[in-house]
């Protein structure tokens, strides 16, 4: 694990890879989704190696997680010196420091100059959850508005309200009552029929909520919040128009309505700043983060302005959540985090951003290439004219950049998504590049 670009030693999977498959196939459950067969042993940094001794770079971070690179020796460290003290006390029954002392710290850093507080679960799914009963219970409605598109978890309540891929709700219903998907502002495919560059100034999305589902199915009266991604993650990692998310604050504020920002995959620095609401001058009500908090450690957290959390003793809780192992990882995390790694997402992501500027024009079957930071997707397409969507093509380039050594993982219907580590360097973003364009071009022959 000392060389900085992968190596491939044997054919994929290798024989330790295989056995490993075998034992899987037999006793895990088949609703996990696996891309390819890369089965882990250890990773370092940008890098992970397999049971074989193959060496990948992690283009895929286990989905935006290890935000710091994986076992960052920092994080480590302070996972290791917090074991050696306290493994486990739950903060729902009982007081300790680190507890105290993260719930200060996501007040101050997350948007919004006004009181908070702050609730710990053990993943983003769980945040979600406690986002939605915080709603409900303050506001004393029950609908809420999620968005087409969008995914926020997958137990049935934050099931009710992802709308990304109809395998992820299929006979699990019914769902939670009261929820109503609008369309989201998806500019390279408009679901309102808008024309590229229309919605920069006025968005038909945000007017459908007020002219359409208020007038419609939701009165504004019954609905407690609007829970939206301001980055669509799963669902094609698209970047809305700012216009977007700023007229959903202007109509949650003008009906009573509060606005979650679900910042689970686009938040804790991958954009380029700590929280994506920060590149669209949006403040939320309630946000909920997780993956990237603990660099790999489960964590799940929701900030809500403190009048908010008028609930009292007993109304939510999490054996787990805001476990002191997690609360020391978290907090070593935000200290990389602010110290370097959000400076060099940023900087990672514009070299990354040049560097597929031309792909357009370059390959036929790149639509459009869209992202924040280290937060990129390259959507694949059978024909630039008519956009249609090339899942297939998708899934070609996928395996053969897994082949070559890349690991990367697919969103939305045709679209590469790019999350890297924070920590990533030029040599790697252009060992990436570089694999990535021979795969498209391999399918475009």
């Amino acid at each position: 694990m000392q060389k900085k670009l992968p190596q491939i030693r044997t054919p994929l999977p290798g024989p330790e890879a295989q056995k490993i498959l075998a034992l899987d196939h037999q006793y895990v459950s088949p609703s996990y989704a696996r891309d390819y067969p890369f089965v882990a042993k250890r990773g370092a940094g940008m890098l992970v190696e397999d049971v074989d001794g193959n060496t990948f770079l992690d283009f895929s971070a286990g989905i935006a997680v290890v935000s710091t690179g994986h076992c960052h020796p920092d994080v480590v460290r302070a996972i290791q010196r917090q074991a050696e003290t306290l493994l486990h006390m739950s903060g729902t029954d009982f007081y300790y420091p680190l507890l105290a002392e993260l719930a200060q710290k996501m007040a101050e850093i997350t948007p919004g100059d006004f009181p908070k507080r702050v609730y710990f679960g053990n993943s983003g799914t769980e945040a979600i959850e406690a986002a939605v009963k915080i709603a409900r219970h303050y506001t004393r409605r029950h609908r809420i508005i999620a968005f087409l598109r969008g995914f926020h978890g997958r137990t049935l309540g934050a099931l009710s309200l992802t709308a990304s891929k109809a395998v992820q709700r299929q006979r699990f219903g019914p769902l939670l009552p009261g929820v109503t998907h609008a369309p989201y502002a998806y500019p390279y495919r408009c679901p309102m029929g808008c024309k590229p560059g229309e919605c920069a100034n006025h968005c038909t999305c945000a007017d459908y909520i007020e002219k359409t589902l208020f007038k419609t199915i939701t009165p504004p009266e019954d609905v407690a919040a609007v829970v939206i991604e301001p980055v669509l993650g799963e669902g094609g990692y698209v970047v809305p128009p700012a216009v977007f998310l700023q007229r959903l604050r202007e109509i949650t504020q003008k009906h009573g309505i509060l606005l979650i920002f679900d910042e689970v995959q686009c938040g804790m620095g991958r954009t380029g700043k700590m929280w994506a609401a920060e590149h669209f001058g949006v403040v939320p009500d309630i946000l909920c983060t997780a993956k990237g908090i603990a660099s790999g450690m489960p964590l799940g957290i929701t900030v809500a302005r403190a009048g908010l959390m008028d609930w009292g003793p007993g109304a939510h809780a999490s054996t787990f959540g805001g476990n002191p192992v997690a609360c020391a990882a978290a907090l070593e995390t935000i200290r990389l985090l602010q110290e370097k790694y959000i400076s060099n997402a940023a900087e990672m992501g514009r070299y990354l951003m040049d560097r597929l500027a031309d792909w357009t024009s370059k390959h036929p079957k790149v639509g459009e290439v869209r992202g924040l930071g280290l937060m990129i997707g390259i959507e694949l397409v059978k024909d630039q004219a008519t956009r249609e969507p090339n899942p297939e093509g998708r899934a070609q380039v996928i395996r053969r950049a897994y082949e070559n050594g890349l690991l990367a993982l697919g969103c939305g219907e045709s679209t590469v998504r790019l999350m890297p580590p924070l920590v990533l360097e030029k040599e790697h973003a252009d060992f990436a590049m570089d694999v990535l364009d021979r795969c498209v071009t391999e399918i475009e022959k």
